[in-house]
């Protein structure tokens, strides 16, 4: 293994950096993440499987809008309503037996009213039963990724076996994001109005003029208040989660705190441009003794904005490299350091393709061969 360490000026547009100041958050549990560069910015017992209350509903949702994408269902499907979703307390959507709520009413009544009636008429209109809606949710999630989460039913309510870790709603949200964007402008709705009743949406955060457009608060006794929020400013997106809060008030006040932190503390900036050279290794058997490592594509990095101390680079490899050699092959990565948060992988590529050598490069390599041998035979 070949280790190479680099001084920052290696790197294109490398600002010499401090870490960001520490966001001491008053939330249990919290996990922040830039979605623009894949960059975790706080986490607070992230993997710590709580009651995720109505938040969980986002799982319903996740499962309504694959159901959208498979094409089991479309926006005018209409759905009963048992008596069982009528009976449901909480917050509601007012739904009774009589009612047949389509597919898109069904989504504004759980984002914008978080109705846990909605909740029901989806978990049975998918699955029969909100039982067997609760096992089909748990199993997706971990097909999804999502380790630490488990449903006992669709709107959130106390049950022991709903669980979620901050880590996973934000991966939820993330991927509400990102593999739905024709839905998700549902989560920014700020009210909806079914048979006449009017509800606000009780995301604090769409009216604070913050780039705020989703996604889902959370409240019950057992679980304190929770948010599930996301955030656009100019190019970038940041996801974030905190749980455990006392009062209405302060989840709006820690939520807007957060976004604000993630947004002016950090900037994102490219790194390390394409082509830029690296290093250089040894090639065995080319007709070239060397190879240039470069950088195969541009690398953006979220990096703490206030600036003293330098970013350090690493660059790994097992060589000397056997020819051939071809131009852009995947060779070598570079570890670059940022003080106060985790290190960015790049991979480096040959910069230059290096052909087998002819007769004399290898009569020369077989004679570098025989010298190191008989060498090591005298130093022994």
């Amino acid at each position: 293994m070949v280790m190479i360490r680099l001084a920052a000026i290696l790197f294109a547009a490398l600002a010499a950096t401090l870490p960001a100041r520490a966001f001491e958050t008053l939330a249990g549990a919290a996990w922040v993440y830039d979605l623009t560069t894949d960059t975790v910015l706080l986490e607070k017992n992230a993997r710590e499987k709580l009651p995720p209350a109505s938040m969980s509903k986002l799982m319903t949702v996740n499962m309504l809008f694959e159901a959208l994408r498979d094409g089991r269902v479309t926006l005018d499907t209409q759905f009963a309503v048992s008596s069982k979703a009528k009976s449901m307390g909480g917050s509601k959507m007012f739904l009774d037996e009589r009612d047949r709520p389509t597919v898109e009413d069904l989504i504004r009544g759980i984002i914008v009213h978080s109705g846990n009636d909605a909740t029901v008429v989806v978990a049975e209109g998918l699955a029969g039963s909100e039982d067997n809606f609760a096992k089909l949710m748990t199993a997706r999630a971990r097909a999804i990724g999502l380790e630490d989460s488990s449903f006992g039913n669709a709107s959130g309510l106390p049950d022991p076996r709903q669980l979620m870790s901050v880590r996973d709603l934000g991966l939820l949200a993330k991927r509400l994001i990102n593999e739905f964007p024709e839905y998700y402008s549902y989560f920014s709705i700020t009210s909806f109005t079914w048979k006449g009743i009017t509800q606000p949406n009780r995301d604090p955060l769409l009216y604070r003029n913050i780039g705020a457009d989703g996604l889902k608060t959370g409240f019950t006794d057992e679980s304190g208040y929770g948010l599930v929020g996301s955030a656009k400013q100019g190019d970038r997106r940041v996801v974030f989660v905190i749980a455990g809060l006392p009062d209405e008030k302060t989840r709006a006040e820690e939520g807007e705190r957060i976004v604000n932190w993630a947004f002016r503390e950090f900037v994102k900036k490219t790194v390390a441009t394409k082509g830029t050279a690296i290093a250089d290794a040894d090639v065995w058997m080319g007709s070239s003794a060397k190879v240039s490592l470069v950088v195969g594509q541009d690398v953006s990095m979220l990096l703490p904005s206030l600036a003293q101390e330098k970013l350090t680079g690493e660059v790994k490899f097992t060589g000397p490299f056997e020819a051939p050699i071809a131009e852009g092959q995947k060779l070598a990565d570079m570890t670059i350091s940022v003080p106060g948060m985790a290190p960015a992988v790049v991979p480096l590529v040959a910069g230059q393709a290096v052909s087998r050598g002819g007769f004399t490069t290898r009569l020369r390599t077989a004679f570098d061969i025989l010298a190191r041998r008989v060498m090591a035979e005298v130093g022994s």
